[in-house]
């Protein structure tokens, strides 16, 4: 029976089960409806715990603290200013070109359908119905997601996620007293283990995935340019970003350049070399970088990783997977220093229990 039942308890374990899976029901359904609250508050309070350090710098060289963390936010969006005009400029001439790659796409899907229709007696008519609704439907798909792109990235960056950043760092002192408080006097300090832990962790994972994010960039960027694919700058920042979701990121990471190859190259070598480029990569990333620079503060299994980043993905779409690792790997730490809850962050852990291949009575039988 799992350790959250309370078998010593008067109430049956009949009663009880049914009572903890509604809770977890009730739990995922407030999750789903609450998205557009709920997301941006975790996306500001694990930055908030990454600007914290910042924050605590000047204010120890006698600034104050609300000009602090203006200081230190005026500083962030500096930062993601810089990178933001690289990346526009870059994705604009992308843009720009878009309708091109799209006709020259279409074209080579067309001279495929007709040597499939040679072969296998299908009609030309269906074929070009079908082509020319795909390419309506992907032009006007990316006009929609761009128009929802703008508007959500005016609405929550601009003015949401600053103000919980600001608020989150300016009330911090309030919500760990709040927390001490909500567990009582007697698990005061095991709750501030909990808080100085997870504050270690989200700090050392989130520094660690720029890092990485900045290596394969990197390699991905001077790569292409090396093939001599175009847009390689913001095909190698796309591919880096997309490798923070994880196990998926990278295959969509990978198609874009290879799409790429195949609409502005002359020969299908290209393409096969851009995928040669980024299994390499990969081969790098998820036997060094991840590693030596992220994989050590998050100690999950691969089991829970994919479950973690289907269910956030179900959850809360794209913006579920980014953040489904960190938060899976909270909720560990937090399972860890639960007695009840233990079993738990031991089965979300990556720690294999060592298991006898032979029962110890076959053993007996062996020596005898």
């Amino acid at each position: 029976m799992p350790a959250v039942l309370n078998t010593n308890s008067k109430i049956p374990v009949s009663i009880q089960l049914p009572i903890i899976l509604i809770g977890i029901i009730a739990f995922v359904f407030i999750l789903y409806v609450g998205k557009s609250i709920i997301v941006p508050l975790v996306f500001s309070t694990i930055i908030a715990i990454v600007l914290h350090p910042v924050v605590n710098m000047f204010v120890r060289i006698r600034i104050n603290r609300i000009l602090a963390i203006v200081i230190t936010l005026f500083l962030t969006f500096v930062v993601i200013a810089g990178l933001g005009i690289l990346i526009y400029s870059q994705a604009n001439r992308f843009t720009e070109s878009l309708p091109k790659l799209v006709d020259r796409f279409t074209e080579i899907i067309n001279q495929t359908m007709v040597w499939i229709s040679g072969h296998f007696n299908l009609s030309n008519k269906e074929i070009t119905a079908w082509i020319t609704e795909t390419k309506n439907e992907l032009i006007g798909s990316l006009e929609i997601g761009k128009t929802i792109s703008n508007i959500s990235s005016v609405l929550v960056f601009l003015f949401l996620i600053p103000v919980y950043i600001f608020m989150l760092l300016y009330y911090q002192s309030l919500l760990i007293e709040f927390l001490h408080r909500l567990f009582g006097k007697d698990h005061r300090s095991k709750v501030s283990t909990v808080i100085n832990l997870t504050k270690t962790l989200i700090q050392h994972y989130l520094v660690g995935l720029l890092i990485q994010v900045a290596i394969i960039a990197t390699l991905y960027s001077v790569g292409l340019l090396i093939l001599g694919i175009e847009y390689a700058i913001i095909l190698g920042v796309m591919g880096a970003f997309l490798n923070l979701i994880p196990y998926i990121g990278s295959i969509f990471a990978a198609l874009m350049p290879m799409v790429i190859a195949v609409v502005t190259k002359t020969s299908p070598w290209f393409a096969l070399l851009v995928l040669a480029l980024y299994l390499i990569t990969q081969f790098i990333d998820n036997n060094f970088i991840t590693p030596k620079i992220v994989g050590s503060k998050v100690k999950l299994n691969a089991l829970a990783s994919i479950v973690a980043v289907i269910g956030f993905a179900a959850l809360w779409g794209i913006q579920g997977m980014i953040i489904a690792i960190p938060l899976t790997a909270i909720a560990k730490l937090i399972f860890d220093h639960i007695t009840p809850l233990k079993p738990w962050g031991f089965l979300l852990g990556d720690t294999l229990p060592s298991v006898s291949i032979i029962d110890p009575l076959l053993k007996k039988l062996i020596r005898k």
